[in-house]
């Protein structure tokens, strides 16, 4: 698996703001091939999220396009599914009815339903579960029940904007070894945003680093399966290494926003 899945290009977004535009993206360049899970890092407000909806197709970019198996991206299609940092489960639904929501929307008959319900609830360890509602469950159970809605509608793409970041750290962890099983079982191509290096680190196959707003590429960082193969990955001295090279790379960008913000600051004082 080795074609072009996403291929993202010369893609800038700018806001109208009160005053002035406010470019939030700035001649965003990548290729994410099929199969592979690919990472965007960067500080707060860098335009990570705006470039996901953009892949989704939720948003229309100012200048670039985005392809999606050579198809140009203008609107959201069930081949590209994007999971939400907020939780989005029905709460009048069972976890069964939440998982045929999109099978329904798709038109798939009531019997091919069951079997895609029962197969995807299976895989997130969920099956006891199928009838009980979302507030009976914790938010790791919850939070893989999103993910079994996700998978059944079987998209090629699955994008994730910050899915565990509301999760406890133990829940977060555990469900970083559910994504990596279930994509050594079903092969989908995955792109997800994360302020998480060491989340990064455990489940992407690259990271791409962005520098503050406007958000440009600075840096992108290939992690080959030889080394996620390896015995105790996390505790090796390359994951280390890379983690502090991350690190180094957002805490530069962040003192640049600070020593900037700070200039600004004076200036307008000066001038007052």
């Amino acid at each position: 698996m080795h074609d072009d899945e996403i291929r993202v290009t010369d893609v800038a977004m700018q806001y109208q703001g009160n005053s002035k535009p406010l470019r939030v993206l700035d001649m965003i360049s990548f290729t994410v091939k099929t199969g592979d899970f690919v990472t965007i890092l960067g500080p707060n407000g860098c335009g990570k999220s705006t470039l996901l909806r953009i892949i989704a197709g939720l948003l229309s970019p100012t200048n670039g396009q985005v392809l999606h198996q050579n198809s140009l991206v203008t609107k959201p299609e069930a081949i590209r599914l994007m999971m939400f940092q907020e939780r989005t489960l029905f709460p009048w639904l069972t976890i069964a009815q939440n998982v045929a929501f999109g099978l329904e929307a798709q038109s798939i008959p009531r019997r091919a339903q069951r079997t895609l319900i029962d197969k995807y609830l299976s895989l997130v360890q969920l099956s006891d579960f199928a009838d009980r509602y979302p507030h009976e469950l914790s938010g790791g159970m919850r939070q893989r029940a999103e993910l079994a809605r996700a998978l059944a509608v079987e998209p090629r793409v699955i994008l994730l904007d910050e899915p565990f970041a509301a999760l406890d750290a133990l829940t977060r962890e555990i469900l970083q070894e559910e994504i990596l099983r279930l994509r050594r079982e079903l092969e989908f191509t995955c792109v997800m945003v994360t302020h998480d290096i060491r989340e990064a680190l455990i489940l992407s196959d690259q990271i791409i680093l962005f520098s503050r707003r406007p958000g440009r590429i600075k840096d992108i960082l290939s992690i080959t399966q030889a080394n996620k193969r390896e015995h105790g990955w996390r505790n090796t001295p390359l994951f280390h290494e890379m983690h502090e090279r991350i690190f180094a790379s957002l805490r530069e960008e962040m003192d640049e926003l600070l020593l900037h913000k700070m200039s600004t600051t004076y200036q307008n004082e000066e001038k007052s």
